[in-house]
């Protein structure tokens, strides 16, 4: 069976500035298709960039956004997919005909648009609304999924996607160094940025700490084991808007060990393999036909008031 090469990466995206970061996707895919990837997967609106819609009004939210699969931007993707011969994910605001806003995650390649995904619990932007479908699509043959941010958090999503064939999922994020109520969380300081030639030390601690690279793991290869999924994690590096990112995009397979993972301090894209074998060899394979839906199909489908708390919104620098 046809094994895939996926790459993840992690790259310093400008605010607003679709041209810059549209070209930076462009040297990237094109690097990861020379190295042999079939696929390369960028962060949570990499190319419009994220944090900074946190000030933006509804009109410039909808002067932001575009439609899809219509806009200058899935055009140009498209474009470049073609062009460096590379199925890519990437992200961006959409609008609708009727000026609905999304926060949207899509795949291209040669032929056009594979598949868009709306993420389900959007916050960064109050106009925002939440998608309301999961979305599973084929590429090279495998059964993928995507889940974006906030998304892979709630646990049901990411069996649910499983449930209805995922093999591997996106999950792209903007994420790490903020605030929360878990202990050792918080924003870590642009300075240690752009200071990272004279002193990595300190950027480094900073990233790998419970602010970042450590709670990461404390979820991310639970979801990819119990799950029995490869997932692929993208996150931006650098400064995002006013606030410093750490990057470590990597892929994580279904026994949830780290195949491949970004650890310089810059633009970075890994590759890795999936093979099929791991599929039917993990654990998760069995735990999943050993489930007991009779039991809790009721429970999972209580009705109750959805709540979310996003706390690095409402704390000052």
């Amino acid at each position: 069976m046809y094994n895939l090469k996926i790459a993840t990466a992690q790259f310093e995206n400008k605010s607003g500035d679709k041209e810059y970061n549209l070209s930076i996707i462009d040297k990237m895919s094109g690097g990861a298709a020379k190295a042999g990837a079939d696929v390369i997967a960028f962060h949570e609106c990499s190319i419009t960039g994220y944090t900074f819609a946190r000030h933006l009004s509804r009109e410039q939210m909808l002067d932001l956004a575009e439609l899809i699969p219509e806009g200058e931007s899935v055009k140009q993707l498209i474009s470049i997919a073609k062009k460096n011969r590379i199925t890519i994910l990437a992200g961006l605001f959409e609008k609708t005909s009727d000026r609905e806003l999304y926060k949207a995650y899509i795949c291209v390649d040669s032929s056009g648009m594979k598949a868009k995904y709306r993420k389900l619990h959007p916050f960064i932007n109050k106009y925002l609304k939440p998608g309301n479908e999961y979305v599973v699509f084929e590429i090279k043959g495998w059964k993928c999924g995507v889940l974006i941010c906030y998304d892979n958090n709630i646990i049901e999503n990411v069996r649910a996607t499983t449930l209805l064939g995922a093999e591997v999922i996106f999950m792209p994020h903007v994420t790490m160094c903020t605030p929360s109520t878990r202990p050792g969380a918080g924003f870590v300081e642009p300075q240690l940025w752009y200071n990272k030639e004279q002193n990595p030390t300190s950027l480094r601690a900073e990233f790998n700490s419970l602010k970042g690279r450590a709670w990461l793991m404390k979820w991310l290869p639970a979801r990819a084991y119990d799950n029995g999924i490869y997932a692929v994690f993208s996150n931006p590096i650098g400064m995002d808007d006013d606030q410093l990112k750490n990057g470590c995009s990597m892929i994580v397979d279904p026994f949830g060990d780290i195949l491949a993972e970004c650890t310089s301090l810059g633009d970075e894209f890994v590759l890795a393999t999936c093979t099929r074998n791991k599929l039917v060899e993990c654990g998760a394979y069995r735990y999943k036909k050993a489930r007991r839906p009779d039991l809790y199909r009721d429970i999972i489908g209580m009705e109750h008031e959805p709540e979310q708390k996003v706390v690095w919104l409402n704390m000052e620098k």
